[in-house]
């Protein structure tokens, strides 16, 4: 079966809402006219396997399964062709510069333009747009495109850096074995050896007590198989004689020299000293240490003077500018030490660190990676060391678990009743609460007004009050009747369950632009610019420290939806500002089609978390995303999502 249809399959069978034929032609950017005869095409396989698109007027395509036996023996026979077909007719545009990758990567010598276009039935000007593309991934490991007239492209750089590329772009970092991974992409490589290499690690790293993730002894694996197959065909690595003499003087060294003498011994063959080197690198750069209950001075003993000071300074910035409350998270402070020394060791190396959770942490824990990326810069003004988003992924970690700590500490929210009513009115109210809301809040008393001076609201979320208080307490104050109705009770609810309902008091009219006809994220981001500091709510630098941020990791989550932002708070106040576009533009690696520009107040110690939850449920809702690009109206905007 054809990709583009494969593709088609693969996004109705995830969606339980139907998909509009606009939606699909963009998936495999072609016409709805195409995509139509694709569904048709399509169908008349389905039809004799127990399954069935249907056409909804109005809503778009909807995946039926009849025969659950039969459909499934037909995914499995799909599935196996499309993966044994993948690297020879890729469809998608990223799947297309991952295949020109490939192929340049495991070229030896010079390879035409027209070839590659005519291996993956495409046009010269389509190839020449993926060439961009390839070239901004090899200029990130320092390797360029050499170009010779009649001759054709190869990729140049150093042996170390071009090995770093092949782990991550001639594997697929979703395999969860590692001899399953690499056979697939070197079937000559013989299964036995394979499993050989693999056990000698994972024996090596249990006599020296070391603890690897699963993904680390991936990466490992993968390493010493390139290294095999690279000085195989004599392809050696070059480190400086001082580079050298300070890997051999690391403890790592030796366990790398024992794993490749065990090596060599199984594979009959020998391995350069500057390979044991390359090998003892990946160990340098793996977290050998997972302690993190220890005691403050425990803190200091295991971690180096330089990197404690390190951590403290990264979560002192990341409280100034979020403040997340979490700085002092002993747990934390731990768990961030010991990663942030072997990610030095990465960055100085050159490595790259595979991290197959990165866009489920970006999408989950999106102010977990916002902190991540304060942790970055900090990390780049102290040691002059630029991390990876893969790095900042792994980071976010382990700040999203300190914030989920500090939650479980807080307990649930305390509030009290005031109510001028009498003594009985403010029972009824105390215990309608109590009903309602259970262990979720924790009604801690009744008062009356006259009391309200001699009241400590320290321990207090807010104040339930049956009457307006002129006096401005320090707390919020839900105000409601004294008979409590459904209406009074959802007041309550909204504050308790941070209600998706808070998002309206951040969408202006005046920053909503729908149907616009940009061609690049470029052209979006001047735009915005521009009509915000029209409007005045960013100054001219606005702009400079929304790249910024982009530069880092870029802000496209996916189901055509990017949310761009400075670096760090900027504005005097929080809000949201939506953008939809005709046609969907590319966002780095993504497309997308739905921009939402979130501007957050300077010195707020407001909690973020509320307001990246609804805009995160906007992410994972495809059919919300569809009908938000249709609407024509900033009322359409509030509609829908109210609904």
């Amino acid at each position: 079966m054809e990709p583009r249809l494969i593709a088609l399959l693969r996004e109705l069978m995830a969606s339980e809402t139907p998909l509009t034929s606009t939606y699909l032609a963009n998936l495999n950017q072609v016409t709805s006219r195409t995509t139509r005869e694709d569904i048709k095409n399509l169908n008349a396989h389905l039809e004799e396997h127990g399954a069935l698109i249907k056409s909804q007027r109005g809503k778009g395509y909807i995946f039926e399964i009849e025969n659950e036996h039969l459909f499934r023996a037909f995914v499995e026979e799909v599935m196996e062709e499309s993966s044994r077909n993948q690297l020879n007719n890729p469809a998608l545009p990223e799947e297309r510069v991952h295949y020109l990758v490939k192929r340049l990567l495991l070229s030896n010598d010079y390879v035409k333009l027209d070839d590659m276009a005519d291996e993956m039935l495409i046009s010269k000007s389509t190839i020449q747009n993926d060439i961009r593309a390839v070239k901004d991934i090899l200029d990130a490991y320092d390797i360029k495109l050499e170009k010779r007239p009649n001759y054709g492209l190869k990729a140049i750089g150093s042996e170390v850096k071009l090995r770093f590329c092949m782990s991550e772009y001639i594997f697929n970092r979703s395999e969860k074995s590692g001899e399953e991974l690499f056979h697939k992409q070197l079937p000559s490589f013989i299964s036995e050896d394979l499993h050989d290499v693999w056990t000698i690690i994972l024996e090596q790293i249990k006599d020296h007590h070391i603890t690897l993730s699963d993904i680390a002894i991936n990466n490992l694996f993968i390493h010493i198989a390139i290294t095999y197959e690279r000085v195989q065909s004599g392809h050696y690595i070059s480190l400086y004689p001082k580079e050298f003499d300070e890997i051999v003087e690391q403890k790592e060294y030796q366990v790398a020299k024992q794993i490749i003498e065990n090596v060599e011994d199984k594979l009959e063959m020998t391995f350069p000293d500057v390979e044991v080197a390359y090998i003892a690198i990946h160990l340098l750069g793996t977290k050998m240490l997972s302690q993190t209950n220890l005691s403050h001075e425990g803190v200091e003993h295991v971690l180096d003077e330089s990197v404690y000071h390190m951590t403290l300074s990264i979560l002192e910035t990341i409280e100034n500018k979020l403040h997340l409350g979490i700085k002092q998270d002993q747990e934390l402070i731990v768990g961030l030490g010991l990663h942030l020394k072997p990610a030095v060791n990465r960055y100085h190396y050159g490595m790259n660190i595979r991290n197959p959770m990165l866009d489920d942490i970006k999408k989950n824990y999106p102010v977990a990676f916002e902190a991540a990326i304060i942790a970055g810069i900090v990390l780049e003004d102290i040691a002059g060391v630029m991390i990876e988003e893969s790095e900042i992924g792994y980071i976010a970690l382990h700040i999203g678990a300190a914030m989920e700590r500090k939650k479980l500490q807080k307990g649930p929210q305390r509030c009290m009743v005031i109510c001028a009513s009498g003594a009985g009115s403010a029972q009824l109210i105390y215990y309608k609460l109590k009903a309602q809301f259970g262990s979720k809040l924790d009604v801690v008393g009744t008062t009356e007004y006259y009391k309200l001076a001699q009241m400590s609201f320290e321990d207090l979320d807010f104040v339930v009050s049956t009457i307006s208080l002129p006096d401005e307490l320090p707390i919020p104050v839900i105000e409601v009747n004294t008979i409590l109705g459904e209406g009074d009770l959802q007041k309550v609810e909204d504050y308790v369950q941070e209600s998706k309902e808070s998002i309206f008091e951040f969408i202006k009219e005046e920053l909503v632009f729908l149907n616009q006809s940009f061609q690049s994220k470029e052209e979006v981001l001047t735009f915005m610019n521009d009509k915000l500091l029209h409007l005045g709510y960013v100054d001219e630098t606005y702009l400079e420290k929304v790249y910024e941020r982009e530069a880092v990791a870029p802000t496209s989550f996916g189901n055509l939806v990017a949310i761009p932002h400075p670096i760090s708070p900027h504005t005097s106040e929080t809000h949201l500002v939506i953008c939809t576009l005709q046609k969907p533009i590319m966002w780095e690696d993504k497309r997308v089609q739905f921009v939402c520009f979130l501007n957050v107040e300077k010195n707020s110690s407001a909690d973020l978390q509320i307001l990246y939850k609804v805009l995160g449920s906007i992410v994972d809702d495809l059919e919300r995303v569809q009908q938000l690009l249709k609407c024509k109206t900033y009322e359409d905007v509030l509609r829908l999502l109210v609904r």
